[in-house]
């Protein structure tokens, strides 16, 4: 992991956990964030459409072996979905905004029942401009909400409703390797959920994709 990265989401994580020291935490990952999406957008700035459909690492084990367009499509669902339909109990941007439109999707999951050459069919069927207008809407969403957020509203729990008002809008597909998520998710609290899709998350796709750019420059 990107060491300075790591250690920015470290001590974000061991700010946020206390209560005199919550919105240092918060701005600290805003901070964060605003570093990894000036990464996501170097890549819309030097990588060709081909490239971002590219899946040099096919036959690998872990987050390398997508492309760039499914990592990006993939972050900014989960990221969606938790803070919509589980934190915040409302509608989510994708619903909103018409992205499923708006982005050429097939689907409207996190994608994670895709694999191999069907992540390269995905990724291929993505408007670029549509999806990066989805993840500039999702992160303000995101920040907005995360600057509303008091120390006490990250103690909640998820709980049944909002395991039934998640599977009732079908994001998270139920073949076996998708279908983890939402015991995943549920099984948290909110600052649990800050601490993985709104951070960690991005850090692990972003570094993949930075590996899979570095494969391809080579060539």
């Amino acid at each position: 992991m990107n060491k300075e990265w790591s250690e920015i989401n470290k001590n974000m994580q061991g700010l946020i956990k206390k209560e005199d020291t919550f919105y240092e935490g918060i701005k600290t990952l805003l901070g964060l964030r605003e570093m990894l999406a000036a990464e996501l957008q170097s890549f819309k700035a030097e990588l060709t459409r081909e490239q971002f459909n590219a899946i040099p690492f096919i036959n690998a084990k872990g987050f390398h072996s997508k492309t760039i367009a499914y990592s990006i499509w993939h972050i900014f669902r989960i990221e969606d979905i938790c803070a919509h339909t589980l934190i915040k109990g409302d509608e989510q941007v994708f619903f909103a905004e018409n992205y499923g439109e708006r982005t050429g999707s097939p689907i409207v999951t996190t994608g994670n029942e895709l694999a191999g050459e069907q992540i390269a069919e995905f990724s291929g069927k993505l408007d670029l401009d549509g999806l990066y207008s989805y993840v500039r809407a999702v992160k303000k969403s995101t920040d907005d909400m995360l600057k509303s957020l008091s120390f006490n509203e990250t103690k909640r729990k998820m709980n049944v409703s909002d395991r039934e008002r998640l599977t009732l809008l079908n994001v998270v597909s139920e073949e076996e390797n998708a279908a983890w998520l939402i015991d995943y998710w549920c099984g948290k609290d909110v600052r649990g959920l800050i601490q993985m899709p709104f951070s960690r998350h991005w850090i692990m796709h972003i570094e993949a994709s930075l590996r899979i750019k570095n494969k391809l420059n080579l060539k």
